[in-house]
């Protein structure tokens, strides 16, 4: 057996589509959600339907944010962000497909991605579909919210804070500038379902490939899962980089169990 069976792989098979999840940006000090068994660290992330209809809701995932945004703001691309960046500047890379929101594949130089839950760094209106910066939805909040700003908080995944017992009732959201309606990230939430143009267009270019590479992924929930599957139904060999269980770990060619920037290390 090969001394790095992972770049043998790689080697083996030119034209790569590759997906990840939260594990290739813990590096970068995003938390992730699950731990090695494909369980939830914390409660789950806020359902669409209940963040649409219940303003304490909205009010609470808010006032998270506000404090735990400017940990994604300052995150920074890790190793594994940039040694997918390079396999595509090598022209190995078919597309591209993140779970991720936090932009961070770009930002290492990436440019044939598809952000398959949508972008954290961007808001927009559920009335009249505005679109904004996250940024300059954070200075709003601050300036209906002053007295939240300095509170100490741990980090969570994507842009959230562990923060319990604050009055939470007291928060101020801020309508939509433009018609008054409910701010939403502009992020596929639980309960949504993933725009049908990014699913069709990232079916398209696995279609075109050699492999698929699954780089932080346990693949718990459907919508990254269905790629594995639908490569593996065409016979498409499937290598993971994921510390602990994936899902499609009955589907893999190669699993290899270790943190993302250290597994791609030198690539």
């Amino acid at each position: 057996m090969s001394k790095d069976p992972l770049r043998e792989f790689l080697t083996r098979h030119s034209r790569l589509f590759v997906l990840t999840g939260a594990g290739c940006s813990t590096a970068s000090g995003i938390p992730d959600y699950r731990d090695a068994d494909g369980h939830w660290k914390r409660t789950p992330p806020v359902n669409f339907a209940s963040f649409m209809g219940n303003e304490s809701v909205r009010r609470r995932y808010w006032a998270r944010s506000l404090v735990g945004w400017p940990r994604v703001r300052a995150a920074r691309p890790n190793g594994a962000h940039a040694a997918l960046s390079g396999l595509e500047r090598q022209g190995r890379l078919e597309l591209l497909v993140t779970q991720n929101v936090d932009g961070l594949h770009q930002a290492a130089g990436t440019r044939q991605v598809i952000d398959l839950h949508g972008r954290i760094d961007q808001v927009v209106c559920m009335t009249c579909a505005h679109r904004s910066t996250r940024a300059a939805v954070q200075e709003r909040l601050l300036g209906e919210n002053p007295h939240w700003d300095p509170l100490p908080a741990l980090a969570a995944p994507d842009g959230d804070a562990d923060l319990e017992g604050l009055p939470f009732e007291e928060f101020r959201v801020p309508p939509c500038e433009r018609c008054g309606g409910i701010l939403k990230p502009d992020v596929v939430f639980f309960g949504e379902s993933v725009p049908r143009a990014r699913v069709d267009q990232a079916f398209e270019a696995l279609s075109r490939a050699e492999a698929l590479l699954v780089v932080g992924s346990s693949l718990m929930i459907y919508s990254g899962y269905r790629f594995a599957q639908a490569a593996a139904s065409a016979g498409m060999p499937i290598a993971a980089v994921n510390v602990g269980r994936t899902r499609a770990d009955p589907l893999l060619t190669l699993k290899v169990s270790q943190p993302c920037a250290q597994a791609l290390a030198g690539l």
